[in-house]
């Protein structure tokens, strides 16, 4: 696909030039998937995009381009043809179609629609970062899914990649979640503030008269949290501990650090970081008048260790809850106020999700008390469901996820629906393989006589998937992988009902070479369900 793409680029480079225009530094011709299928299988604006700055018309500009293309026709193209006010649209012929399949069979799921894009530089993609007081919830879950199909797309990708839980275990919270389990064990009230639900009640029940509540507590909320997040396939190579920057004095030699930049000073007896100096809307207080750290001073020693760790050309990817946007901007100063790149530091915020059944809202859980629990999310509708439900839309949205609708298993379910393909190409393919026939050969299958429209739809459908793999991966947008793949389940389901793949009436090669495609876009659905974290089940 990126050959074809650059053999593409590269000829309307060449129709420019002789067409006398001169192409400055750096230029490049817009290329892009048309909207609609009758405009061809790729469009270019390169008409549009020159014409202005040469004095010349697009119309007259595209048709000039597009006969020089014509003689010149780069492998693979069938047709060029011009569109409204000056596209040049490409029409490839069935060859680069069958390539593709033949490419998706041979690289097979671990190697389709790779990009090597991250050229192997590291990143950190933090995400989930829940204080280990108490359950995840099911916010938690939308950046808990989201954070891992980012990390999966990236290492796709050639990034590598590493998954962090930033542990937020010192500090009030901690201590107020510590008293609430000394005083549930005691059978007292919870200090005003502390963490009630009737987990407090369970969790202090089974703690050990003579253990230390924040040490048990913190080891028995972390090991919820890892439980619950694994039910649903998400893991973390680190859990690194807010405590630890404390033991380890990283936090007062990020102070040090600070102030020898000149980047602080005191008023009011606290100690102030000039995050205005760097685009920051105000001042930050870092250290309290009573001399405690603000939660800022952490973070920023924090981010400090993270890019020592990923090195001097190494990324981090944040994913925070919608309650953190003001903070990205502060953290960005502090960045910039020790030196660093702060455009090194993305940080990804995410809204909240509407959780309703059948309609309704969804009753807070007793256990928990003022939270719905991700546990309860995942036990009613499934740990595929939950992913794939969270996933369906952008992050900068506030969604409503229906759990009686996620858990349906009907076609009007989207992850059902793209499952159910999958199962039914696993399905024609075991009938054949019963039946003495391989789908996946490598001997020679003439793929010429797949001209059936679905069989054409389902073919550039999937010769998608590695550009939107690599787009999905540099927007940090696993969603479109979810359209692509309800798109593209569309195509699979259409095939399935009006393409017959054996039996009476069906030519032998025309068998192979279907069972062929079947293979390939399995791989391509298997693929992109996998960049999901989302199984792809043989059977339904």
């Amino acid at each position: 696909m990126a050959d074809i793409r650059a053999s593409l680029i590269e000829a309307l480079h060449a129709a420019l030039i002789a067409a006398g225009i001169d192409l400055p530094a750096g230029f490049r011709a817009g290329l892009e998937r048309p909207a609609r299928p009758e405009h061809g299988d790729w469009s270019s604006n390169v008409a549009l995009a020159t014409a202005r700055g040469t004095g010349r018309i697009p119309r007259e500009l595209a048709a000039e381009l597009a006969a020089w293309l014509d003689k010149h026709r780069p492998e693979h193209v069938a047709e060029v043809s011009t569109a409204g006010p000056g596209f040049i649209n490409f029409r490839l012929a069935p060859g680069w179609l069958h390539s593709v399949v033949r490419e998706a069979v041979a690289a097979g799921t671990e190697g389709y629609g790779r990009r090597n894009l991250g050229r192997g530089r590291t990143v950190i993609v933090e995400f989930v970062s829940a204080n280990p007081t108490g359950p995840v919830h099911a916010g938690h879950g939308r950046g808990a899914a989201y954070g891992d199909a980012v990390a999966r797309l990236l290492a796709r990708c050639g990034y590598r990649v590493q998954r962090e839980f930033y542990v937020n275990d010192r500090g009030t919270q901690m201590e107020l979640y510590a008293a609430s389990l000394a005083a549930a064990r005691k059978n007292q009230p919870v200090p005003d503030g502390g963490y009630n639900g009737q987990y407090i009640a369970d969790w202090a029940a089974e703690m050990p008269a003579d253990a230390d509540p924040r040490r048990w507590g913190r080891q028995k909320a972390l090991a919820t949290q890892k439980e619950v997040l694994g039910s649903m396939a998400v893991e973390f190579d680190t859990w690194f501990s807010e405590q630890s920057l404390v033991d380890s004095g990283a936090i007062d030699e990020t102070l040090a650090l600070l102030e020898a930049a000149g980047a602080c000073y005191d008023s009011g007896g606290a100690r102030w970081l000039r995050t205005r100096d760097h685009g920051d809307d105000k001042d930050r207080v870092l250290v309290k008048s009573d001399g405690e750290y603000t939660y800022l001073l952490p973070d920023i020693a924090y981010h400090r260790d993270k890019l020592d760790r990923v090195g001097p050309e190494g990324l981090l990817i944040n994913v925070w809850g919608a309650d953190h946007h003001g903070y990205v901007a502060r953290m960005k100063a502090a960045l910039a106020a020790l030196g660093y790149d702060p455009n090194r530091l993305e940080v990804v915020v995410t809204q909240l999700v509407h959780l309703e059944r059948d309609g309704e809202d969804v009753k807070l859980s007793k256990r928990a008390g003022e939270i719905i629990e991700l546990g309860d999310v995942i036990d009613e509708v499934g740990a595929d469901a939950t992913r794939f439900t969270y996933l369906l839309q952008s992050m900068d949205s506030t969604p409503t996820f229906d759990l009686a609708a996620a858990a349906a298993q009907v076609m009007e379910n989207p992850v059902f629906y793209v499952q159910m393909a999958h199962a039914r190409l696993c399905s024609i393919a075991a009938r054949a393989r019963a039946g003495g026939m391989v789908g996946d050969s490598a001997a020679p299958v003439d793929l010429g006589v797949l001209d059936h429209e679905r069989e054409l739809d389902m073919m550039r459908r999937l010769s998608t998937l590695e550009e939107v793999i690599a787009t999905a991966a540099e927007e940090r947008a696993p969603h479109r992988i979810t359209t692509w793949l309800r798109d593209f389940a569309a195509a699979v389901h259409g095939f399935y009902h009006d393409c017959q793949v054996m039996g009476t009436g069906i030519a032998p090669e025309l068998t192979r070479a279907r069972l062929m495609l079947i293979e390939a876009a399995r791989v391509g659905l298997a693929t992109a369900l996998g960049v999901l974290g989302v199984s792809a089940p043989e059977a339904m």
